[in-house]
């Protein structure tokens, strides 16, 4: 049984990717990206839209096989690992766009995830679904039908369903996307109580806010590349960054 930020002892680093590259025919969308993350850390992605970002969350956790390259999880080689085994060593993820079992209850979305995300007991499954669904601010809603949420108790449900699985490793893909600024900042506030856990986080985020809010160190890839890497602020302060992800010219600030 694991437990948030686990990882190998002797190891201060969860994540190792090295020269990772993936194309589809003649298009690189992930071109010889290096990409580490230590324990209790919380990274931040950006870029342009179809900057990769994604595909990398699906290269880390199987649901697309690389072309090159290597991927080390709480340091052990990963790139031959089927999706399940993945999730079943702590990596988790949620998707851009909720994809909850309608028809279940939040509380059984959560033990499908228990179950078999984690392959914990009935038992077990059942002690940790109740903790996320406090965690996640999900509990007065435990026994309704997922089809009937809103869209920020279904990006909890998509956050909750991710940790009912014990991650070691949570892949956040534009979770705030669509919500007011109200509805955000609540949202925020559950990720920031989250990671006080100890847990590592990979967060793909539009909502850059929402990022530095969280995040300890940002990294912008644009056409499959990592073009910055460093603290938030520093990175957003990079003409490159400004230019192609904020369509901000050097030397136009003052107009903009």
């Amino acid at each position: 049984m694991r437990s948030p930020g686990q990882v190998e002892q002797g190891s201060d680093r969860v994540l190792v990717i090295s020269g990772l590259s993936k194309a589809f025919g003649a298009l690189v969308v992930v071109d010889q990206l290096d990409l580490d993350l230590t324990r209790g850390e919380a990274l931040g992605i950006i870029g342009p839209n179809g900057a990769g970002k994604t595909t990398l969350f699906n290269l880390i956790t199987g649901a697309v096989r690389h072309d090159q390259g290597e991927l080390e999880f709480s340091g052990r080689p990963i790139s031959n690992l089927s999706m399940t085994a993945r999730c079943r060593a702590g990596i988790s993820r949620s998707f851009q766009v909720p994809q909850p079992f309608t028809g279940m209850t939040v509380f059984e979305n959560l033990m499908v995830g228990a179950e078999f995300g984690a392959n914990l007991s009935a038992g077990r499954a059942h002690s940790k679904c109740l903790e996320v669904l406090e965690q996640t601010g999900l509990m007065d809603r435990a026994n309704d039908r997922a089809g009937k949420l809103t869209l920020l108790e279904r990006k909890r449900l998509e956050l909750a369903r991710a940790l009912a699985a014990e991650p070691n490793l949570l892949l956040l893909d534009e979770i705030a996307g669509g919500l007011t600024e109200q509805e955000c900042q609540s949202l925020i506030r559950t990720i920031q109580e989250i990671r006080a856990t100890g847990l590592s986080i990979i967060w793909i985020e539009h909502i850059v806010h929402a990022l530095i809010a969280v995040v300890d160190r940002l990294i912008v890839l644009n056409f499959g590349r990592k073009i910055a890497e460093g603290e938030p602020e520093e990175v957003l302060a990079s003409p490159e960054v400004r230019k192609i992800y904020l369509g901000i010219e050097e030397g136009l600030e003052d107009h903009v």
